[in-house]
């Protein structure tokens, strides 16, 4: 038994941390949801001070209003730095496997990348930054879940025992193709989010009445004039109406997708198989997420509507990586014991040979 597949004291107790980063990731994404949600993302229109005070020496009593939200968020980005500084050094002092040392500090590379973008979007003021620091704050995500996933005690164990019933390499490959799609729909939502796109259309499940709504001139003027919101400050335009229904229609994309997927776990593996498990719990997340898409439009974009809608989200992509990282785990391990099985039989078979056929 190799030294990876030996999970010890010192194994379990980085897991746990590592989980515990993952979560105060997923944290982060809701604190930063709330700042956009809430139109705080420059309350505080200085970086790294905070109105000329060093950040963490800034008086709790002007933590008000939109400053509460801003200023919070860096706080809390600065506390998973440090968690992810300290794993990175965890990592690196006692981790065996080396891809999983530069793992380490491939993550506090993307902390301290993810945190001067989040700066330059207030001292720069652009959407456009804002936008890469919401898909880098994913791609964290998915990457601190994953050294989560492979210091666990059942990951090293894996490569010990024989596998649960592998899934087939074209469901390896949907769930893949799946799990971009919905990468890809983060994305979309980044740029409606920060672009004040989330009600260029608001009503649903139709848009301005009709399933496709018109984008010419004129029904852009009609709209502006008779939005929700107060037009003389945001008036939509055509590109964020036509961002939006994009964005609606990656969502039933992903809902049928996910749903085939489920099905075609259940079909192939049994309800009973963890893998169906979790591609089910996937298909579970993925409704709430489509409900809470169109309870964001029915809130006029409530700020806790809006923010737990990014979190399911960000919970839709974790699943999916999920699953094609266990998915391609069981396929490897299934593939070595193949392996080690056919050169047993030949071992075995040899032996039992007459030693002058053997020669």
């Amino acid at each position: 038994m190799s030294a990876e597949s030996t999970p010890s004291a010192a194994n379990r107790g980085l897991h746990r941390f590592a989980v515990v980063t993952a979560v105060a990731t997923l944290g982060l994404i809701a604190m930063g949801g709330l700042v956009t949600s809430h139109g705080a993302g420059m309350a505080v229109p200085d970086w790294p001070t905070t109105y000329g005070y060093n950040m963490f020496l800034f008086p709790i009593s002007l933590w008000k209003g939109g400053i509460f939200y801003e200023h919070s968020h860096r706080l809390y980005a600065s506390f998973v730095g440090l968690l992810t500084a300290v794993l990175a050094v965890w990592l690196w002092l006692t981790e065996p496997r080396q891809w999983l040392r530069w793992a380490g500090v491939g993550a506090l590379f993307l902390v301290a990348l993810q945190g001067t973008l989040g700066g330059l979007r207030v001292t720069l003021f652009k959407d456009q930054i804002g936008i890469v620091h919401a898909t880098l704050a994913q791609i964290f995500l998915l990457w601190i879940s994953g050294i989560a996933l492979v210091t666990s005690p059942w990951w090293l164990k894996f490569s010990s025992r024989p596998p649960m019933t592998a899934v087939s390499p074209g469901l390896t490959y949907r769930f893949a193709a799946v799990t971009g799609l919905i990468f890809v729909q983060l994305i979309l939502g980044a740029s409606m989010r920060h672009q004040h796109a989330g009600l260029a259309v608001p009503d649903f499940p139709l848009a301005y009445g009709k399933v496709w709504p018109a984008t010419d001139p004129d029904s852009i003027l009609r709209y502006n004039q008779t939005r929700l919101e107060v037009t003389a400050y945001n008036p939509i335009t055509a590109p964020q109406v036509r961002l939006h229904m994009l964005h609606r229609v990656g969502a039933v994309c992903i809902y049928l997708a996910v749903a085939f997927c489920a099905w075609a776990c259940c079909r192939q593996l049994g309800f009973r198989q963890p893998m169906t498990r979790l591609a089910l719990a996937w298909f579970g997340i993925v409704n709430l997420q489509f409900l809470l898409g169109a309870a964001t439009i029915w809130s006029l974009k409530a700020a806790d509507v809006a923010t737990a809608h990014v979190v399911t989200g960000a919970l839709a992509l974790l699943t999916g990586a999920g699953l094609v990282a266990l998915a391609l785990r069981g396929r490897a391990v299934e593939a070595t014991f193949q392996s080690s099985a056919r050169s047993d039989l030949n071992r075995d078979f040899s032996h039992q040979l007459p030693v002058e056929v053997a020669r």
